[in-house]
């Protein structure tokens, strides 16, 4: 991806993501006139998998307190 810096974890590429206003409003769903976002898409914005992200907010719940 032009002058982006890959990274490889495994046998998994991971590519920086440019993110962007509208970048953002595609990843939000309303659920019950709710906003959010799936975990996966998290993890793709923070560069996780999304296995480990979840991991992430398991062991640092009190962080991710709506």
């Amino acid at each position: 991806m032009d002058d982006k810096k890959k990274e490889v974890v495994g046998n998994t590429e991971i590519v920086p993501v440019e993110i962007t206003e509208e970048f953002l409003k595609e990843k939000l769903y309303e659920v019950r006139g709710v906003k959010v976002m799936l975990d996966s898409d998290l993890a793709e914005i923070y560069g996780y998998e999304t296995k480990n992200f979840n991991r992430q907010v398991k062991n640092n719940a009190k962080k991710f307190e709506g």
